[in-house]
Parts: C-alpha cells; structure tokens; sequence
C-alpha cells in the first residue's frame, strides 16, 4: 500500500470517537505521540469567520510539533455559500461544512468550536455583518469559547484593523475576538456563563499575517517583522512518516463542498504571526514564552508529570502495555487534582492513552441504525482485552440509566460478546442538529439550550458506559451506539445510531410554481419510524387555496416503510404566494417533520428532522420554447425549478455536445461556475456558439474570476471581475426599458425584484465588448452603479447572455420575478412580428 494511502487510513481512524466511522485501532507510534500531548500542558485557540478560512498548516503544526491543544473557532457553518459537490443549500450546506471541518481536524489533530452565528452569505463591511449577527450574542459566544476552552494563546485569521477591505465576516472575526479577548477575564460581562464554566484571560493574542495582507510579496519582504514570530511549517515527523504541509493539505482537502480538494506540499514554508496584545514577548521564536506548559502549572501536577514523563521517555514501542501500572497511578492522582479544568482534560487523555495500551476494543452496535422513542433496540455488545493487564468488566450503565451488572474477567484476546436490551425513553431527543432544532433568524441560530452553544454537533445520548476494573481501579470508558454492518460490495460499514420521530412526512417539491389556475397534482410521502402505524395525514394550505380529499388513511405494518399519498391543490385566480405543510396525525399526536438525510462518503452520514413546508406560487408567467438544454456546473437545482413552470428540461454532458444533439433545444442554460468545474467545456465552446450564431440562445450563469477552465467565456470579449452586490433590496435600475428582455413575453418591472434572498447577484463583468447590452444596473451602499449583471448580444442569428444575477438562490426560495426575468431570458428572439415591430419603432 503506498506511503500516502497508509497516512489517510491511520488519520482518518485515529479519533476516539468517530460517529459513523470505524473505531480507532492505535499504533504505538500514535500512543507515544498521545503521551507528548499529555505532557504539553498549553492551549492555542485559531480564530476566524468560515468553514476554510482556518489556516491548517498552523493547526496542524501547533497540534503535531508545538503539542499544544489546539483549536479552531470559526464563528459560522458556511451556511451561505455555494455547494460544489451537491444541491444542498443553505442550512443543509452548514450541516456538511461542519463535518467537513470535523474530518478536517480529525486529520489535523485539532478540536473544532462555533457560535450561534449564521452565515448570510457575502458582506461588504463588518458593520453590516454586526448589525444582521446579533453582535452582543455572538461577542458572547467567542467569550464564552475562550471561557471554556481556556487558551493561553489567540490567533486570528484576518486583520481587525482594515474594515471594508475584505469580506466583513472575516473582519467581524477579528474584532470580536479583540474585544474578547479583554472582557474574558471580566466577572461582571457575561455573567450566565459562570453557572456553567469560569472566567479566563489569555495570555497573547497574535494575528496570522502573511504576504497576502501586504498586496505582495515585495511588499511584505520590506515590512517591519519586529513585532512577529514565524514558523517553519514544512516539518517532517518521522513518527507519521508524512511532512506538517502533507498534513495540512488533507486536512484542508476535506472541504470538498468548496472544490478544496489540492495537492500535498512538502519543504520549508514559513508562517508568521503578529503580536497584538497580551503579556510582553521574552523572544522571537517561542509563541509560549514566559508560559509554564509543564505540569508544574497546576498545583499538585509535579507528582503526575513525574510519573508521565519517565513513560514518555522510555516508551516501550514494542509492548506499550507494561506502562499501564504507571499511568492508573498517574490516573487516581489526577483525580485529586483541584484545577477542574486541567483534570477533566487530561483524564479525558489519560484514558484514551490507557485505553490504547491495553489494545481496549468496546463496542455497542445496535441492529438497526434508527428507531424511535418508546422503542426497545436489541445492542450487540463487544468487550475485549488485547494485552495481559487484568481487566474485569464490572457492569453497564446505559444512557437511559439503565444499570446491568456483569462482573465479567476479560482474559487476554479473548472477546466477550452478549446482547443487551436498550429501550429509548419517551423524552430522548430526537437525532438532528441541534442549532437548527428551532427557528432562527437571518443571521443568528436559535439555541435554547446554552449547554449546547459552541458545540460542533449534538452529543450523542444514546450511548452505553463500560465500567471496567483495570489492576483494581475503577474506569468508565463511554462508547455512543453505532449500527455496524457489512454488505458484498463494500464490506464492514458504519452508520451513527438515530432517533427519529415516530412518523415524517415530506412533499419533494419544496417550491411549487403554479403559472396558471390549473389544479396540480401534490404527492405526500410518510414513512413510518416503527411498526404498526395507523392515522391519517392531511394537507394544510392557505385559506385562499384548495385541496382534496381533506384527509387520506395512512396504514403500515413494517417500520421504514413508505406510503405516497396524492393531493389535488387548487390555486386562485390571481397572483398569490403561500405555504402548504403535510400533518399526519397518529394517536391524538401531530407530526409535520421530514426527515432529511445526507449522504457523501468523505462524512458520516447525517440525519436531519425539519419543518416539511413547500412554498406554493400561483405566478403569472408567460413563455415561449419549450425544450432545453442544461450543462451542470457545481450543482443547483435551477433544471427542476425551470420543469415547475412547464419547461421540458434534458441534462447534458460535455461528451455529449455536438451540432446534431443541440439543434433540438430551444435554449441551452449552462449551470453556476460550470467553466470553474468542468474542464471539457473548453473542448465544446465552439460547438456551443455555433449554436447560437445558427440561431440558438445561450445562458450562462455566473462564474468565479479564477479558475477558469476556457479562454472565451463568451463569443465576444468579456472579462469577470468580483463585483457583487449583497443587498438582495437593492434599486434596481432598467438601462434599457424597451429591451425584450425586460419587456417578452413578460412584463419585467420594480415589483419583480422584490423578496429576493441573500444577494442580487455576484462576479459580475465589469469589461465587455460593444456587442453586449447591459439591462440593469444596481450597488451596494456608497458603491458606484454596478451594469453587469445581466448581458446580452445578437451573435449571428442568436443570442448570448452572461448573468451574475442569484437565480440559484431565488428559484430555490421561490421568487416569482426571477421565475419571469429567466422566462424572458430563455424566450427571447421568439417574440412575435407585431411586437418586433412596436420595438424596432
């Protein structure tokens, strides 16, 4: 297996807890790395806005040379970006940056922390950003962070002193973490915390600058480098095998929903870091200066580190075992230790150290991967003990509070294998995450519960506690329940153990477009959570609205099983918008939830419980074609918004263009940062514009100035720049009133641009050719007039058009007025000769 492959499968099973992932199986080498942690009694926190902002070739390099525990607070879940790798948006696009920044730090040997924050999508200036975030809640989040995480170092990602000069959520980051890192310390600011953690001053805070902050790396050659430290991150750890860069770049490739996926690197690269504020530096090389990280800094910790020192420096890689006697003595001092920070900690370590010597493998795999509350799941205990220690398997306590005696000896290589009933209380949580448990709001989530606040994920409840007797002394080692499974053609498998709700309901169409009055057919699928369900589900729409029959019977026998049941809904006459929710009634209870699952093998698979609700639009639409063409970039679901307004849509592959197969379009739509993604689009530009000169249309909508796979976007110049523009209420201004597109077969006007969501638009050209046409122009607060956003040229007997508007997003959300500015898009050129004619005159 080469060198590389052998690295990925040890990091990417290395945690002590994985959930849906398989348990980590240690090598000694991993053991003796866990023993220098140990010892490393010093914390670094990295702060900054977004899943990939974190800088993990600094992570990995605190992690894995400096030994020091190491964090990364990114104050969002990405939830306002663009999705690469799938049609997940929104919420459900932060539910896979969190664990793509889980898989990050797994891999990186970092911890991962957040706030409430909620990623809006691109500001322009950390005032707005502050003012969309609750800033007071958020600043209380990075205090609370610092509370409980403890660091002795700050590093933030961007600089707090050039508002405007960057994305404001970057800037935001910074300044929060400024302010912070004064009122931590503070008793009298944020006062609630304290029932829950304590007060905590950090000891420095730096800024992580680089070349890039400084335009150039001339620029930065000639900066005053008095007040900074730096770092050779290009490392090599014998022990891994692999270089601190190599590491780096698999933790960053993670980020896979970003199109993050790079090659490693390996060499000297330097970092640096500014010193901001905190206690004076003593020298230029040790961020940790003047800072005890010894177990001399805890009273009572010169005893453990007496005993933990001595493993540490004559480790026996061959039988790490014979170290157990040592570390249960360092164990049950560390219990007497009354700094309860640095004791929860580093018994958190010890055990997992301890755990690994004696080769522990402790499993609780339930033969299902779901069930419901007030259900009864059969476990699949396993216990055993790989080294010669004496081990006894004294009981079980379950996270029900169930509690089952066993007093069983685990001989040596000897598994015990048994089963054990575990019934889920009528109260368990139901498995979702958390933030996204109630409503929130535009830039802030909802979290009732404030011991969860900060936390990457839901803690697993339903788990079972192995009290062990190791030489005599008492060990509880929590294991969550897992579904471990196998099939043919991929071999063992495993998937985190849900709760789910004992019925969901969903309607696939989240947005359902109704251009005329015309009844609609609405299906409604229930799938039932156990066996033996019967009720009745009904379909909850507007009053103006109709639906029939009232109410169907819902009957299943087998849990997972699914029943689609069909709704006539009939719209008004006029112009309206609304939402329809699906209720199914079982035994005097209401549910109106789906279940939404998550599926990507670079995470584990996810399980999310939300409000079914489909926004309904009754739109007055008109269009002319009717049969088009879409090139798929980085993933949307604009070909199933334009099939909802009539549209018979086909997907089409780069392989597969060539003049016969477009000549039956009406209209080729080419998807969001398709020439970024797909590199075999450069092969078809010209098939593609043949297209149109011969009498085609051509959207494109936008792409990203870097990246780009073609030399000619377009058939005339066109350069993209990163104009955008945020506001999604921004004026919007008609260049050219009379233009067809504003004007066939839909009339376009101010009240089509209202309810848009998150932005107008981004990457908008700011250079292009005479032949272009620029329909609207609209800014951002003191910004000038932005006119690119929609472009349009006769290229021979067709038409070419460049958009940077978000239809991506508005579709999605159901935005009438983009529904009928993309119809006009796609029908322009077939406007008939009488309205020609007014036009041309």
């Amino acid at each position: 297996m080469p060198r590389y492959i052998r690295f990925i499968l040890v990091f990417l099973f290395t945690a002590s807890f994985l959930q849906a992932q398989k348990p980590t199986s240690p090598s000694a080498s991993k053991i003796y790395e866990s023993l220098q942690k140990i010892n490393f009694l010093g914390s670094v926190l990295y702060v900054a806005a977004h899943p990939d902002d974190e800088n993990t070739r600094l992570i990995s390099y605190m992690s894995n040379q400096v030994k020091a525990r190491t964090g990364y607070l990114s104050l969002t879940r990405g939830d306002g970006g663009q999705n690469l790798i799938g049609p997940e948006i929104r919420e459900l696009l932060g539910v896979i940056r969190t664990q793509e920044l889980l898989a990050a730090r797994r891999i990186d040997g970092g911890e991962q922390l957040f706030t409430r924050a909620n990623d809006f999508g691109y500001s322009k200036h950390p005032d707005e950003t502050l003012s969309i975030w609750n800033k007071n809640e958020v600043l209380s989040d990075v205090v609370l962070a610092i509370r409980k995480f403890k660091p002795d170092i700050i590093i933030n990602r961007f600089d707090h002193r050039s508002p405007g000069s960057t994305h404001g959520h970057h800037t935001a980051s910074a300044m929060l973490s400024m302010e912070a890192f004064d009122i931590a310390n503070d008793n009298s600011q944020f006062t609630e915390q304290l029932e829950r953690t304590s007060t905590w001053q950090p000891k420095r805070l730096f800024f992580n600058t680089s070349w890039w902050f400084y335009g150039s790396q001339e620029e930065f050659e000639k900066a005053n480098k008095e007040n900074m430290l730096s770092f050779d991150v290009g490392v090599f750890y014998p022990l891994k095998g692999v270089s601190n860069n190599e590491i780096a770049a698999l933790a960053s490739s993670q980020h896979l929903c970003q199109g993050f996926g790079r090659l490693s690197q390996r060499g000297s690269q330097k970092e640096y870091i500014e010193y901001l504020k905190g206690i004076p530096l003593e020298n230029n090389k040790d961020v940790f200066s003047g800072i005890d990280t010894s177990w001399k800094r805890i009273k009572g910790g010169k005893a453990i580190g007496a005993i933990l020192y001595k493993i540490e420096n004559e480790f026996n890689f061959k039988n790490p075992s014979q170290h157990i006697p040592q570390l249960l003595e360092a164990y049950e001092l560390l219990q007497n230790i009354e700094d309860e920070h640095w004791k929860n900690l580093k018994t958190k370590e010890l055990k997992s150290i301890i755990e690994m010597c004696a080769g522990l493998y402790l499993e609780a795999s339930a033969n299902t991967n779901w069930t419901t509350r007030n259900e009864t799941v059969s476990l699949n205990i396993e216990a055993l003990n790989r080294s010669n220690t004496s081990i006894t398997l004294e009981s079980l306590t379950l996270g029900n509070g169930d509690h089952v005696s066993k007093n069983i000896a685990l001989q040596s290589n000897d598994p015990e294998k048994f089963k054990q009933d575990y019934h889920i209380s009528s109260k368990e949580n139901y498995s979702t995450p958390y933030w996204l448990s109630k409503k929130g709001s535009l830039g802030m989530y909802n979290v009732e519960n404030k011991n969860l606040i900060g936390l990457p994920e839901t803690p697993r409840n339903v788990a079972v506690n192995f009290n062990l007797k190791i030489n005599n002394t008492p060990i509880t080692f929590t294991k969550a329940v897992i579904h471990r499974y196998s099939k043919p053609d991929k071999g063992e498998l495993y998937r985190p153990f849900e709760v789910i709700p004992e019925v969901s309901a969903k309607i696939k169409e989240k947005v359902i477009i109704f251009e005329t009055d015309t009844p609609k057919k609405i299906s409604v699928t229930v799938k039932a959570g156990r066996d033996n369900l019967q009720g009745s589900v009904e379909l909850c729409t507007p009053n103006t609205w109709s639906v029939s029959p009232k109410s169907q019977t819902v009957s299943m026998d087998l849990k997972g099983e699914e029943q689609t049941f069909d709704f006539t809904v009939i719209p008004p006459k006029n112009k309206e918008e609304g939402y329809i929710s699906p209720l199914v009634k079982i035994n005097g209870k209401t549910y109106s939830k789906e279940l939404i699952e998550i599926t990507y093998q670079h995470i584990p698979f996810q399980t999310i419980s939300l409000p079914s609700e489909s926004k309904v639009v009754r739109l007055n639409i008109k269009k002319k074609g009717e049969y088009i063409g879409y090139i798929q970039g980085a993933g949307d679901v604009v070909p199933e918004s334009l099939e909802h307004i009539g549209y018979k849509v086909e997907i089409i592959t780069p392989e597969s263009i060539s003049q016969e197969a477009l000549r039956k379009f009406d209209a080729i739509v080419v998807g969001i940062r398709a020439y970024n993604t797909v590199e075999t689009l450069k092969f078809k530009q010209e098939l593609l514009f043949d297209y149109v000169s011969q009498g085609g249309n051509m959207i494109v909508q936008y792409n990203t100035n870097r990246g780009l796979k073609v030399d000619n976007l377009a058939p005339f110049d066109l350069k993209l720049s990163r104009d955008r523009v945020t506001n999604e209420h921004a004026k919007v201004h008609f260049l050219h009133p009379e233009h067809p597109l504003l004007n066939y077969p839909n009339k376009i006007t101010q009240q089509d641009f209202e309810g848009w969501t998150q932005e107008r638009g981004l990457y908008f050209p700011d250079e292009w050719d005479d032949a272009f046409t620029p329909i609207l122009s609209m800014n951002d607060k003191n910004e000038s007039p932005k006119e690119g956003s929609l472009l349009v040229a006769k290229y021979g007997s067709g038409y070419y058009i460049y958009t940077g508007l978000s239809f991506f997003r508005e579709f999605p959300e159901g935005v009438s007025g983009a529904y009928r500015l993309f119809a006009n898009m796609l029908s322009i050129g077939k406007e008939d000769l009488k309205l020609k004619a007014t036009l041309n005159d």
